[in-house]
């Protein structure tokens, strides 16, 4: 007996936790425009849930109240701005154009949406036309073909392999006479040598013409400077440094205790059902009220301490200092919490310092030796290359010397070339090609 009743307690209580973590889990995951989605969707097949918004009811008020020292460069309006205009990203704005009479057959058009699946951020196709062929049981020939037809789309370039072939596609869809075109080919051709067509007649025209190519060609469509809803605010008061939730843009839920008496004085319920069921409606919907209102408050507790533990993991960081390896399962441990919820509450959340706002996934670095972050070097590889001569850029073995010698340690130089392709920094030679022609 004793048996059977603990394994209905063992019961009830997972069947609680499992309604607490369902309700929990899409917030804590969800950036604060998303949290506030959610709750729209709960709000309106709840009666007894008010709630009210703070984003979309007074962006002013909102941004009035946050610290005017940690504000970014641009100015509230342009920030209201970004977060009230829904920009459509660049895959949505590539399928869109899938169509005929440009991709007129239902092969054309598989072909094409598979090629976007290769597309980077950047607009550059990162994929083997090879192996995508094969996948697709076609010809590479047929697959390239249909690539090729990329260069009529927007943003001119997109779909192209590398800077070269871009600025073909965005040549093909330039509107220059036939001599200036056979100009501008043969000057992407030879970009590093395009000085030596300074004396034709078109030289000028022709120059103009590349210079307004888009290197990377989704350029415009590069949000990640816009402005983020920073979930975590970090400043300096007195010498002392100070945490806090941006309470100001949370939605407030409460519950509507006088819709619930108007319900139950107006017996609503009592007509088509028994009072009973109204009571139990009454019962679950008052309990998914509160459901939600803890997994909120749950959601502010969770990502407070994150941001506690990484100011206490990063203090230097925070007073000027290089970015320390800190690493996800020990701040989990740390916190009581399994690495996977660590992971969903710090996914699209952002906190704002006296230095920027950051997405709190990147003070989560891997060490490379010691003390020393793999973000560490990468900033530092951005710094030199911000600085270097154009005329001479510099190489990926001279750039790991330097490396070596600013951080006092040994790496390989393919370390080097991976993080500089994931800062989406080109090579020596195509840097001296792009600055020859100051794009």
């Amino acid at each position: 007996m004793a048996v059977a009743g603990g394994a209905r307690l063992r019961q009830n209580l997972k069947g609680k936790l499992s309604t607490t973590l369902k309700s929990w889990l899409p917030i804590l995951q969800s950036d604060l425009l998303e949290v506030e989605d959610i709750l729209k969707d709960y709000a309106k097949e709840n009666p007894f849930l008010s709630l009210q918004s703070p984003l979309s009811k007074d962006f002013s008020s909102t941004f009035r109240s946050l610290p005017r020292n940690n504000l970014p460069k641009a100015g509230i309006t342009d920030k209201i701005e970004q977060l009230t205009i829904a920009e459509e990203s660049l895959y949505e704005h590539l399928y869109r154009q899938i169509a005929p009479p440009l991709f007129p057959t239902e092969l054309s058009r598989v072909i094409a949406f598979d090629i976007i699946e290769g597309i980077g951020a950047d607009g550059y196709f990162q994929d083997d036309s090879a192996q995508a062929a094969r996948r697709l049981e076609i010809s590479e020939q047929e697959y390239e073909k249909v690539r090729k037809r990329f260069c009529f789309l927007e943003p001119r370039g997109v779909g192209a392999r590398d800077v070269i072939e871009s600025f073909f596609f965005q040549l093909e869809s330039s509107e220059v006479d036939n001599e200036t075109y056979a100009l501008c080919q043969k000057i992407i051709a030879e970009l590093d040598m395009h000085h030596k067509f300074k004396k034709h007649p078109r030289y000028n025209e022709a120059m103009h013409t590349i210079r307004s190519f888009k290197n990377p060609p989704a350029l415009d469509f590069a949000h990640e400077d816009a402005y983020k809803i920073p979930d975590i605010f970090v400043h300096e008061e007195e010498g002392s440094i100070i945490v806090r939730t941006n309470d100001e843009c949370y939605p407030i839920i409460e519950l509507d205790r006088s819709a619930i008496e108007q319900r139950l004085l107006d017996g609503e319920f009592t007509s088509n059902k028994h009072s009973s069921d109204a009571q139990a409606y009454i019962k679950s919907k008052v309990k998914e009220a509160k459901d939600l209102i803890d997994a909120l408050e749950m959601r502010k507790a969770t990502i407070k301490k994150v941001g506690l533990m990484i100011v206490d993991y990063q203090y230097e960081f925070f007073m000027g200092g290089e970015m320390k390896p800190m690493k996800l399962k020990d701040i989990a441990q740390e916190l009581g919490y399994a690495p996977s919820t660590i992971s969903r509450a710090i996914s699209n959340k952002y906190l704002e310092c006296g230095r920027g706002v950051f997405a709190i996934k990147s003070f989560f670095t891997t060490a490379i030796d010691g003390d020393v972050s793999n973000a560490s070097i990468k900033d530092f590889l951005l710094e030199i290359i911000k600085n270097e001569n154009r005329k001479k850029p510099l190489s990926d073995i001279k750039i790991l010397s330097m490396i070596e010698e600013r951080f006092g340690l040994k790496i390989v130089r393919r370390t080097i070339t991976k993080y500089r392709q994931q800062l989406n920094i080109a090579s020596s030679s195509e840097r001296k090609r792009l600055y020859e022609i100051s794009v």
